[in-house]
């Protein structure tokens, strides 16, 4: 479960990170953007009760790269 919530948020740091899109074509960037920060609030949504308190409260704070590192760094 948490290797898919691992890729949406990877994939949204790589969309703000692309910078020759957003300067390219800025309403894509921005469509992009919205796409999977909608996708990552549909997945916390359905899956909400399954994370502990920390992973929640970052979610819910949209605190993405916080809920990323926290998924992917030992503790």
């Amino acid at each position: 479960m948490y290797a898919e919530l691992q890729v949406l948020l990877q994939q949204r740091l790589d969309v703000i990170a692309d910078h020759t899109f957003r300067e390219h074509d800025p309403a894509a960037h921005l469509t992009a953007l919205k796409e999977v920060s909608e996708a990552i609030q549909a997945f916390s949504t359905a899956h909400h009760h399954e994370f502990d308190a920390k992973l929640r409260h970052y979610l819910t704070n949209a605190s993405y790269q916080k809920a990323l590192d926290y998924l992917t760094q030992p503790e």
